[in-house]
C-alpha cells in the first residue's frame, strides 16, 4: 500500500520532489568543491584503514581489506570517481534525469563511506535515497525523467506501440 502511494500518487511525487532537489544540490555542492578545491582521498582511505583495529573496531575487516589492497594503491582513480561521481548523482537528482539511477548510484557512495566508519549525514542520505529508488519513476516526473524515459523505452523497443514518433509529449 505504502509502495503504491510512493508510486502513484501526486502528493508524495511533490514530497519525493523536493526530497530530490535537496539531495540533489547537497551532492552536486559537494562534488563541485571536490572537482574545483582539490581532493585527495588519501587521508579519508588510511584513516579509515586506520579504524579496523581495536576491540571494537568501526571498519570491518574485509573493508578494510579493499581499502588498503585496491582503494590505496588506486587513490588516483579514486581522487576523479568520487567528485565526479558525487557532482554527476547531483546533477541527476536535481534535474530529476535518470533519478532512480542517480539515486542508487548515490546510496552506493553512502554505503561507501558508512562502511569506512563516517556516519555524518550518511544515514539520512540513504533512508532519502531509499524512497526515491523505492518510488521509481514517481520520483522523477516533475523533472527531465518525465521525458527522459519514455524516449529511452521507445529507444529501446521497449513499449513501442505507447511511443511512436508523433507523440506530442504533454
Amino acid at each position: 500500500m505504502f509502495n503504491n502511494w510512493l508510486r502513484e500518487n501526486k502528493v508524495a511525487m511533490w514530497l519525493l520532489t523536493v526530497v530530490r532537489v535537496y539531495l540533489g544540490y547537497e551532492w552536486m555542492s559537494h562534488g563541485l568543491e571536490k572537482l574545483t578545491g582539490g581532493f585527495d582521498a588519501a587521508g579519508f582511505i588510511s584513516g579509515a584503514i586506520a579504524k579496523t583495529g581495536g576491540d571494537h573496531p568501526a571498519v570491518q575487516g574485509w573493508w578494510g581489506s579493499f581499502l588498503e589492497a585496491f582503494a590505496l594503491p588506486n587513490v588516483g582513480l579514486f581522487n576523479v570517481l568520487i567528485p565526479l561521481g558525487e557532482f554527476l548523482v547531483g546533477v541527476g537528482l536535481l534535474l530529476g534525469t535518470l533519478t532512480t539511477l542517480a539515486a542508487l548510484m548515490a546510496m552506493v557512495m553512502n554505503f561507501s563511506f558508512l562502511f569506512s566508519g563516517t556516519v555524518s549525514t550518511n544515514a539520512i542520505y540513504l533512508l532519502f535515497e531509499i524512497f526515491l529508488v523505492v518510488a521509481g519513476a514517481n520520483a522523477g516526473r516533475i523533472g527531465f525523467d518525465r521525458w527522459v524515459l519514455p524516449f529511452l523505452r521507445g529507444l529501446f523497443g521497449k513499449n513501442k506501440d505507447t511511443f511512436p514518433a508523433d507523440r506530442k509529449i504533454a
